[in-house]
């Protein structure tokens, strides 16, 4: 993973009740933290992520309907 590396795809929703980004599974303090962390700390968030987004039942549709594409990256890891 490079230093300019993130799971970000550009479908930024956040989701009130879990605190996660539809898109990237990520919590608001990872996103806006995300570029002071060292690459370890990065790398624990990453192998995080699809577990999150596997195991997310997000009550908000995405306005772009890109459901079947976060779920098929986070299948896929």
């Amino acid at each position: 993973m490079s230093a300019g590396s993130t799971p970000c795809i550009k479908l930024c929703l956040m989701d009130a009740p879990s605190g996660l980004c539809q898109g990237c599974g990520r919590t608001l303090d990872e996103i806006g933290g995300w570029g002071s962390l060292d690459e370890p700390a990065r790398l624990a968030i990453m192998r995080l992520l699809p577990g999150r987004l596997a195991a997310a039942r997000f009550e908000t549709p995405t306005k772009t309907g890109r459901h079947d594409r976060r779920r098929a990256l986070a299948e896929s890891s």
